[in-house]
């Protein structure tokens, strides 16, 4: 889409955890969100936790937005950028989104604006449902971020 900032939002985490499925959430919410309001140039996915491949998923895109719960002490959730120097990374089982920019200049020589949105979790449970508190800080975040990609897509257009 020619004018527009290619964005992607990427949650990932395991709804099968109460509030590890957060990320995976807000992606479908947004979706949806986005679907309704016709914005272009989003796209959407969502993982149980970040791989190798998502390198390339990422280099064709300008704007990248991973969301993830987080047990950091943080009131609702929190927008920080990611660079290929953040937290870098990697076991058999797990990649960082700071990984993921790394391999992806690496292997692509490229790389775009990427920010992981943190939003706080408090249930780890083997068990499908997000927490009374987690659903808030979710409407929390979806607000934002409904803002902040309606800012990002008349930036980009």
């Amino acid at each position: 889409m020619e004018g527009f900032f290619q964005i992607l939002v990427y949650g990932y985490g395991n709804p099968g955890r109460e509030d590890d499925g957060l990320g995976i959430e807000l992606v479908k919410q947004l979706e949806e969100w986005s679907k309704k309001s016709g914005m272009q140039g989003i796209d959407f996915d969502s993982n149980y936790q970040l791989n190798i491949e998502d390198a390339e998923a990422i280099s064709a895109k300008d704007v990248v937005v991973f969301i993830d719960a987080s047990t950091e002490d943080i009131e609702d959730f929190i927008l920080t950028e990611v660079t290929g120097e953040s937290d870098v990374s990697f076991t058999t089982h797990a990649a960082s989104p700071g990984y993921i920019v790394k391999l992806c200049a690496d292997l692509f020589g490229k790389c775009p604006r990427v920010f992981l949105l943190h939003i706080k979790g408090y249930q780890w449970e083997f068990k499908e449902g997000l927490s009374e508190p987690a659903q808030n800080n979710l409407h929390k975040a979806l607000e934002f971020m409904k803002e902040y990609l309606i800012n990002l897509h008349n930036e980009g257009g």
